[in-house]
């Protein structure tokens, strides 16, 4: 096991099984020693346990859960890229997230920071990077975040 993922277990968490594009892309593209990550929504093994849009049917604290899953679906499809060794990642470029949302909601920078700040758990100055959170009309499978992301690795 990765130091990556141990450090995923101490904090109580776990990769699920990298999901499967449902259009047509690939979940990563390699270019040298950046990886360009798909866009994830927040799903499980499958399933969207966050169906909806923020400041409606979900507050601020299950936003940042809905956006900690898509970064876990974004690891689980890097760990695909580094041949099945997150220790190959060297840092967190960039990320980018989107937060199915009413058009008032002003917290969608905190939603993201759900998958922000686990991406800074892991590789702690090398996960800061650089952001874009927006608000969006809709989602993927309804979904109420998709976060996408690119990691530089050895």
């Amino acid at each position: 096991m990765s130091r990556i993922e141990t450090r995923l277990a101490e904090l109580g968490l776990a990769l699920p099984t990298a999901p499967v594009p449902i259009a047509s892309f690939v979940p990563f593209r390699l270019h040298g020693a950046q990886v360009f990550l798909a866009g994830q929504v927040c799903e499980w093994n499958g399933s969207v346990p966050f169906v909806g849009k923020l400041g409606r049917e979900f507050a601020l604290a299950e936003g940042r859960q809905a956006a900690q899953l898509c970064a876990l679906n974004l690891l689980a499809c890097l760990k695909l890229a580094c041949s099945g060794d997150l220790d190959r990642v060297r840092r967190c470029l960039r990320v980018g997230g989107f937060v199915n949302c009413d058009p008032e909601y002003e917290f969608v920078p905190m939603v993201i920071n759900g998958a922000s700040d686990l991406f800074v758990s892991l590789w702690d100055e090398a996960g800061r990077h650089a952001r874009t959170a927006v608000g969006v009309a809709s989602l993927p499978r309804r979904a109420a975040v998709e976060v996408d992301a690119i990691f530089e690795i050895a």
